[in-house]
């Protein structure tokens, strides 16, 4: 059996998340079931993340196995064919046996987008946290700095997270606003339970002025009570991901905007 490494983009607003569910549409049955009518094989998907209902993403790594022969760069233009135009494979090729997302890849990019305006954009209804609320991004700026490098975040881990650790590191965090548009982009090695919808809602309580740029403080007392909000999934895009250690050339990489 072959082992193809899949790049996935997704819009997340019609499915109940990337995993697949009894009684609901994930994106991974949706993909599986395609990729079983493009092969004929049962198809088992393993991914870098389980995004949940409503998130997005621009690049999603899957792998599955097959005893097709087609060649592993043509897969993703294959089973595109067969896909919803909500989900489109970015690209795939043959790996390793024994490539696993979850095991290896070394770093991952998310971005939270909030629109902030006082009409309302029914294009971002569903792709970013709509709000009223001008948000000042120095001040998220400010406080986005506190998380870099290894920290305990469990402050920021949503009840049910099961971890043997809650300490992550994170080796970019930023916010720039570009018009109405306030992006918030962090690389880690790892992410816990809903940890950057927490630190997305602590950002956004941080500029609307309800709260002082104090994540050290947050990160130091390690309890949930003492973050934010969690912030809607509408705003969560999964956007890259490394199988190498992320070193600092790869800033040049990363995509800060749509």
């Amino acid at each position: 059996m072959r082992t193809i490494r899949l790049v996935v983009a997704y819009d997340g607003a019609g499915f109940a998340g990337w995993q697949r569910q009894q009684n609901a549409l994930a994106v991974q049955q949706t993909l599986e079931m395609a990729l079983h009518r493009l092969t004929g094989d049962p198809v088992t998907l393993h991914a870098a993340s389980r995004t949940d209902a409503g998130v997005h993403a621009l690049g999603q790594v899957c792998v599955f196995h097959t005893a097709s022969p087609i060649p592993g760069e043509r897969f993703a233009l294959a089973v595109n064919a067969l896909l919803p135009s909500t989900v489109s494979v970015q690209a795939s090729c043959e790996v390793a046996q024994g490539y696993l997302p979850r095991h290896n890849i070394a770093a991952k990019q998310y971005r939270y987008l909030w629109y902030t305006s006082r009409m309302p954009n029914p294009f971002w209804q569903t792709r970013a946290w709509q709000t009223p609320f001008l948000l000042d991004a120095c001040l998220m700026q400010q406080a986005a700095g506190d998380i870099l490098g290894s920290h305990d975040f469990a402050a920021f881990m949503a009840a049910g997270g099961t971890v043997k650790t809650t300490v992550r590191s994170i080796h970019y965090a930023s916010v720039k606003r570009q018009g109405s548009l306030v992006a918030f982009n962090v690389v880690g090695n790892g992410f816990l339970y809903n940890m950057v919808r927490i630190l997305a809602g602590t950002l956004f309580e941080i500029g609307q002025g309800r709260r002082e740029p104090e994540m050290a403080k947050i990160l130091a007392e390690k309890r949930r009570v003492e973050a934010g909000v969690t912030a809607p999934p509408q705003g969560l895009y999964l956007v890259q991901c490394w199988d190498e250690p992320f070193a600092a050339d790869s800033l040049d990489s990363i995509v800060l905007f749509p």
